[in-house]
């Protein structure tokens, strides 16, 4: 018997528990740790405090903006902001006025900054939830200027200045600094507290573009200061700039995926990164898992799913379980993916369907109606991460994060 056969004959299925508590709908739910999460954001910090051994002057630990955009990654932006806030963080980060607001309306006092910027219209928004924007271009600082002047006389509304390096997507382009920089000077309803750029390549050690955006945005920085402008808070760092590029650090970073365990660095890319590393200890904080409703002897032979694009070469034993591409497994895991059942690996088989996913169990025993099947999360000795389903379709541990459908109740879980 397989090492896989005999974890599997005495495994302990998953305890229901969490999911008893749903009360309502398909037998599919995610975990979210907001333990893990508060557990990573501290591991952040030991990482950041370290940094002086990299430096030969006095060095003050930076801030940590946590990016909270988009839902927090589809794991739910409140209550993982709220576990944040407690756990110390210093600013979150969204996307959107209307993502701002939401955490605003459940209570977060903390700083907020609309990484995007803003539409025509959305200033109110800001300036009534208290929400600082980043500014990207010369028409949306006179438009946020001119919004501001609804203000009280004595009150200034701050806004962050985007610096584009070589991303080539939002932000002032360094050429273009200077003519800003004037309106800034001129403007009287305005306050900069912060200014920054974006990496494009900061996970790849092997590229030189980040070294090249930094040199940039010191330049930028210089074109501030001789117009007399002070910056605010600098920062550039993400998650894989916060793991393994401390020059970049500033008075904040900005990290997202890794509070969520993750930063897509290569542990290959270079020998550095593997020292750097081992300094940054991240946990998993998610669990997808459903259940089998149906389980089905197929002959050798036969077809499984749209398009028959898997073909059974034997006897087989097919489970189904109630999640597909809506739920959060990726489409492009049909016929390549695969999920844990009874302590075991278990191929996903055909074409992954909205609703529906087929798995061939056939080496794996006393299988039944209604067990746990983990798609990414541990189960027993085993475990598949969301950055290991990353991988294997190429794309990022984010994407993976980003498709957990909205109709997947998530469990808050220690």
């Amino acid at each position: 018997m397989s090492s896989l056969r005999q974890r599997a004959a005495v495994h302990k299925p998953v305890p229901p528990p969490i999911e008893e508590g749903l009360s309502r709908g398909r037998p599919t739910w995610a975990e979210v740790s907001l333990a893990a999460i508060q557990r990573n954001l501290a591991s952040i910090r030991r990482h950041l405090r370290q940094s002086d051994a990299h430096y030969s002057i006095p060095f003050a630990i930076p801030k940590v903006l946590c990016v909270v955009k988009a839902n927090a990654y589809g794991l739910g932006a409140v209550p993982v902001a709220k576990a944040l806030a407690e756990a110390g963080a210093d600013w979150f980060g969204v996307t959107c006025p209307a993502e701002g607001a939401e955490l605003r309306e459940s209570g977060i006092e903390l700083p907020i900054l609309v990484m995007t910027g803003f539409w025509p219209g959305e200033e109110k928004y800001l300036l009534k939830h208290d929400l600082t924007p980043a500014i990207t271009s010369l028409s949306q600082l006179r438009d946020f200027n001119k919004a501001a002047s609804t203000l009280s006389r004595r009150r200034r509304a701050g806004f962050h200045l985007k610096i584009d390096t070589g991303m080539n997507r939002l932000g002032v382009p360094c050429d273009r600094l200077a003519e800003l920089a004037q309106s800034i000077s001129e403007s009287k309803r305005l306050a900069l507290t912060g200014t920054f750029t974006h990496f494009a390549s900061s996970e790849d050690l092997l590229s030189s573009q980040s070294e090249e955006q930094q040199n940039l945005f010191s330049q930028a920085l210089g074109i501030l200061k001789r117009a007399g402008i002070h910056p605010g808070l600098v920062h550039m760092a993400n998650s894989a700039a916060v793991a393994a590029r401390p020059s970049t650090w500033a008075d904040m970073v900005r990290p997202g995926a890794a509070l969520f365990g993750h930063h897509n660095l290569s542990l290959e890319s270079t020998v550095k990164s593997r020292s750097t590393l081992k300094e940054l200890c991240l946990e998993p904080v998610l669990s997808l898992r459903s259940r089998i409703i149906s389980l089905r002897d197929i002959p050798s032979g036969q077809g499984i799913g749209y398009n028959a694009r898997f073909v059974t070469r034997r006897a087989s034993r097919i489970a189904l379980i109630a999640a597909g591409y809506a739920d959060g497994i990726l489409r492009d895991l049909s016929n390549c993916g695969r999920v844990i059942v009874r302590g075991a690996f278990a191929p996903i088989v055909g074409t992954i369907s909205m609703d529906l996913t087929a798995i061939d169990v056939s080496d794996i025993p006393q299988v039944q109606t209604g067990d746990v099947v983990t798609v990414y999360g541990r189960d027993g000795a085993l475990e598949q991460s969301p950055a290991d389903v990353a991988k294997l379709v190429n794309t990022v541990t984010q994407d993976v994060f980003c498709a957990l459908g909205s109709r997947v109740p998530r469990c808050y879980v220690s």
